[in-house]
Formats: C-alpha cells, sequence, structure tokens
C-alpha cells in the first residue's frame, strides 16, 4: 500500500505508460503496435488509475503470453476482454478500467490522499462496468466520461 505522499508523488512509483501532469493529474498513453500511433487512454486522479488503463490495454494490443510484466496483472480482466479489438474499443475499455478504479478509491478514500487499492475479480469488474461481450464495443461513441459516472451512489 502506499501513503498519500506516496500517491501524491514524493516518492510515487512509476507505473509503465504513465506520467503525471505538472497540475497533478496522471495521464496514460500507449503505442498501437506496427505503428507510430499513440493511443490516448485517459487522464486520472490518481497513478494506480492509470496504470490499470495502461495495463488494459497493453493486453488487448499485444495479448502477451505472461501477465507478469504489466504494473497490475491481477486487475486486467483478461476473460472478460474480446480478442481482436479495435484502438477505440481498446480505449473505451481502458478508460472503463481506470475511470473504475479512480472511482472505487474515491468512494472507499473519501478522495486522493491514503486510498487503498482493492483487486476485483472478473466477476466484479464485469458487473461494475456492465456485463460482457458487449460492453467492450462501443466503436463510434465518443468518449466523454468522468469519474463521477463510476462513483456507486
Amino acid at each position: 500500500m502506499r501513503s498519500s505522499r506516496e500517491e501524491n508523488g514524493a516518492d510515487q512509483k512509476k507505473y509503465k505508460g504513465v506520467r503525471r501532469r505538472k497540475w497533478g493529474k496522471w495521464v496514460s498513453e500507449i503505442r498501437v503496435p506496427g505503428s507510430q500511433e499513440r493511443l490516448w487512454l485517459g487522464s486520472y486522479a490518481t497513478a494506480t488509475a492509470a496504470a490499470v488503463a495502461h495495463d488494459v490495454a497493453f493486453y488487448c494490443l499485444r495479448r502477451p503470453p505472461s501477465l507478469d510484466g504489466l504494473n497490475f496483472p491481477m486487475m486486467v480482466p483478461v476473460r472478460s476482454l474480446s480478442e481482436n479489438m479495435s484502438p477505440r474499443s481498446v480505449q473505451r475499455a481502458a478508460s472503463d478500467a481506470g475511470m473504475g478504479v479512480d472511482a472505487q478509491m474515491i468512494a472507499v478514500g473519501g478522495g486522493h490522499g491514503g486510498l487503498k487499492a482493492e483487486v476485483w475479480e472478473d466477476n466484479d469488474y464485469q458487473s461494475y462496468v456492465g456485463g460482457g461481450g458487449d460492453c467492450w464495443n462501443w466503436e463510434e461513441q465518443e468518449l466523454n466520461i468522468s469519474v463521477e459516472d463510476y462513483l456507486i451512489k
């Protein structure tokens, strides 16, 4: 577990595919295999959320034989992610995962400091974001979401 000091950046562990903006938001992006194109994965309140978004996108785009190289291998819902996803679908899946983590951490911790991450099983994650199968096929919808969309009321 990290302390609020670590989450705020003082001794922050560097996650793959994550960087911090000067105003404090955490952002994530990934390169699309076989091209120079970068896929924007979103801006998050916590480094953990940005890292989970990167992990989901990495898994969707590259399908590694092992999850050991990911930031949080136990948080990637591998059974609910379809194969051969378009970059837009990958972006949506990663954003949903990251926003879900941010929302969960804010709901549990009441803010951004002193937060505790929760590891979800695939079934918990699927029910949280609205099912499996078709939930990852939003080809033409615009990504206009906020962490407030994921808070459980």
